[in-house]
């Protein structure tokens, strides 16, 4: 199969790749939403819910609550590398015409890999901006600042521009991936994500409609699995590792 996935890739032009949680799985981040048990069917400590708590209504009401567990993703995220999974998407991006990824993380670690055509869907925690004013930084880190942390122009609360429950899509990240699926693609991956939210599945199910090879990476099957034309049930960074050695034997 890795062989089959291989002669795909080096026949085609345009490829996306859509990843979640998973691929950073070997970077030793979680793979659920949340963080380190914070999302694990149960209640925060404010008895809560972890969506509850990260969502726009929430922020809103009680930023102080929303930043305790944005905070607490940030830190696990912190000092992450990319894996060997990250690292095989910037090969591609260098090797053939087009590779886009549309990735549901924060963690920024696509592009800490080098990728540079990166849709960023849910956005990213070290971009700060006010939503009063308007004032925008990017940070490396939280630790030490002031949460939650005020805005050193307007003093009003500063928000990382990431998608909080409740919240709509940025209209430009949904353009630009509307934009990119007109063209077409002539393979679709999906690596690492359960493959529950429309805007992950659709591209997988346009792909399918109009007889482009699919590829899902997971270790746990989801509702994509009996669907695509590969499922490797592997690690991300196995998978994609195996892929490239095959790659560079076509």
């Amino acid at each position: 199969m890795i062989e089959a996935i291989a002669a795909q890739l080096a026949r085609a032009r345009r490829v996306l790749f859509i990843t979640g949680a998973g691929i950073s799985a070997d970077s030793g981040l979680p793979t659920y939403r949340g963080t380190g048990g914070l999302y694990d069917g149960r209640h925060t400590e404010e008895g809560i819910s972890i969506e509850r708590a990260l969502s726009g209504p929430m922020f809103r009401s009680h930023p102080e609550i929303t930043w305790k567990y944005l905070a607490q993703i940030e830190e696990t995220c912190r000092g992450a590398q990319p894996n060997a999974a990250h690292a095989a998407i910037v090969y591609l991006e260098r090797r053939l015409p087009y590779v886009l990824t549309l990735t549901q993380n924060v963690d920024g670690l696509h592009r800490a890999a080098g990728s540079e055509e990166v849709i960023e869907i849910h956005g990213g925690l070290h971009e700060l901006y006010c939503p009063r004013c308007g004032f925008a930084e990017t940070i490396e880190t939280l630790a030490g600042r002031q949460l939650p942390p005020p805005c050193p122009d307007c003093g009003a609360i500063l928000r990382p521009a990431v998608v909080l429950f409740d919240e709509a899509l940025p209209v430009d990240a949904l353009e630009r991936l509307d934009a990119a699926l007109d063209e077409g693609f002539d393979m679709v991956f999906t690596i690492g994500t359960s493959a529950t939210f429309p805007y992950i599945v659709q591209p997988v199910v346009m792909a399918l409609q109009d007889g482009v090879p699919t590829v899902e990476i997971n270790p746990v099957r989801t509702p994509l699995s009996e669907h695509v034309d590969f499922y490797l049930p592997l690690g991300a960074a196995a998978a994609m590792s195996a892929i490239i050695e095959a790659f560079e034997r076509t």
